[in-house]
């Protein structure tokens, strides 16, 4: 039978922490099931309360209502062969079997991930034509947990910079202000999961492209450490310890549930991690009186950042203290510059690698855009030395991190260095009157937790800037904490409700 909207329309109207945004009851007119927590959704459907019909066809009304307009959702599967994969599964809910936790759940799989029977492009016009014969692991693992797949979301060139537009789908549009990024590279997931496209979202993460875009649209998005999530298929899985996949959803209780399905060791990745991912899907409640805060801020001063951000952040402090955390500043032992050196070497050296080949034949040479011609060079400048120095700088930011770890439970950093900036802008050019040195360098502040190959979960921070526009704030856990960065996020959540009930303009009509 239909969810009722009476939950959702009793809701009361808060102020963000900014106290100047406008707020307001979610819309009369919105489908009470596109508003549903994914947990809820699932249990909805488990006891039949719900179809996965009747959730199918809402999120493919909302997708038509809004997608044209901010562009988060491409190479779409048509609505009638979804619409008979969702009588499928209402077919073996009947008989009773269900496929797993995601049973008739509508989802978009990021575009930087191969899916079985949906074109893969990665933002490239050389790959236009691309539909891999098999699935990623991660994507694997939400098929077979019951996933429909619904098409792909959408990302910069290549993932590269954290602005999602690209030659083949344009430019997808920020959730709060289409006039604005969305972030990237998982800025179409950020953006179809905040105006409720999707219930849940997967995305991958090297330089903030899970952060970022949660961010810059009011919604979680979460790093897990290294081998929680593993990399497979890679052609380097000793090489390859930047990147990693992971959740995005609404609530904290809905990444932890989205996690426990991706994660999960796989004897292809040596490092992958072995821990029951079960663990995920239990209760996030914990107490946190008397545990530590470290709030890192720019560090000290070394991060161009635009005016408000900081404040903002800062602002969004204040609930760590309502659940009885201590919050103060505190101080990475490296500089910033050499962390940034550190982190610019490898990503040459990981980067580049990957587009070797496109940038070795002259056409598709032509068809690369200069970011990634930028990777490659930097890559091929390289020597043996500079890569064993990067290494042992990386060994020295894990140990900065880690001594600060002795002092405090959590660290804490804004996930961007600005506000989200004009749709048009490629990227800033500038910062605050500070030039910046290359497409990602107003970016540096998502890097240090990703050589140190920490956990993080971006969390919503507020709102501001002249705009009044979302920002975020990274939690870093220790090494492997993954579970307790999902906790501390839950109960952040839960002293934050505005972040629940401040809604974007398009879904309040």
């Amino acid at each position: 039978m239909p969810i009722t909207r009476r939950a959702l329309l009793a809701a009361p109207a808060v102020l963000a922490p900014s106290h100047t945004l406008a707020t307001a009851r979610p819309a009369a007119g919105m489908d009470a099931i596109i508003a549903m927590d994914a947990v809820d959704l699932a249990a909805a459907i488990r006891r039949r309360d719900l179809s996965a019909r009747e959730v199918m066809t809402a999120h493919l009304k909302q997708i038509d209502t809004l997608n044209p307009r901010f562009n988060a959702i491409v190479s779409r599967a048509s609505s009638e062969a979804l619409l008979r994969v969702a009588d499928d599964c209402d077919r073996e809910a009947a008989a009773g079997r269900f496929r797993g936790a995601l049973h008739g759940f509508p989802h978009a799989v990021k575009d930087t991930a191969p899916a079985r029977g949906l074109r893969f492009t990665q933002g490239t016009p050389l790959l236009r034509d691309n539909y891999p014969a098999a699935d990623s692991l991660v994507v694997s693992r939400m098929r077979a947990a019951g996933a429909v797949f619904i098409g792909k979301t959408n990302v910069p060139e290549f993932a590269l910079g954290s602005h999602s537009f690209n030659p083949l789908f344009g430019v997808t549009r920020n959730a709060w202000n289409p006039a604005v990024s969305a972030g990237g590279s998982s800025g179409g997931a950020a953006v179809a999961l905040a105006l409720r496209m999707v219930p849940l979202a997967d995305g991958s993460d090297f330089g903030g492209s899970l952060r970022n875009p949660a961010g810059w649209n009011n919604i979680f998005g979460y790093r897990p450490s290294f081998g929680r999530v593993p990399s497979v298929p890679s052609s380097d899985v000793f090489g390859q310890t930047f990147a990693v996949s992971g959740p995005m959803a609404r609530r904290v209780r809905d990444v932890a549930f989205l996690l426990s399905i991706q994660a999960g060791a796989d004897s292809r990745s040596p490092f992958s991690l072995k821990e029951d991912p079960a663990r995920f899907a239990g209760s996030l409640d914990r107490e946190w009186k008397g545990r530590r805060i470290g709030w890192l801020g720019n560090l000290q001063g070394a991060l161009a950042t635009e005016p408000g951000v900081l404040d903002t952040c800062k602002k969004a402090l204040s609930a760590f203290r309502t659940i009885g955390m201590e919050v103060e500043e505190a101080r990475l032992s490296l500089s910033a510059e050499e962390m940034w050196r550190t982190a610019v070497t490898l990503r040459h050296w990981s980067v580049g690698a990957d587009l070797i080949g496109y940038y070795s034949d002259p056409a598709k040479r032509r068809l690369m855009k200069p970011e990634a011609i930028w990777e490659v060079e930097g890559y091929l400048k390289l020597t043996g030395r500079q890569v064993a120095e990067a290494s042992e700088g990386r060994t020295r930011i894990y140990q900065a991190f880690r001594d600060l770890f002795d002092r405090y439970d959590f660290l804490i950093l804004p996930t961007a260095q600005v506000f989200p900036f004009d749709v048009a802008q490629h990227w800033p050019r500038s910062i605050a009157g500070r030039e910046m040195d290359s497409y990602h360098r107003w970016m540096e502040v998502t890097l240090p937790a990703t050589m140190a190959g920490l956990p993080v979960l971006a969390a919503p921070a507020g709102f501001g800037g002249a705009r009044q526009l979302p920002i975020g704030i990274q939690i870093i856990g220790p090494n492997h904490a993954d579970l307790a960065v999902l906790q501390v996020g839950h109960a952040y959540e839960r002293a934050s409700p505005w972040i629940a009930q401040t809604l974007p303009e398009a879904l309040r009509g």
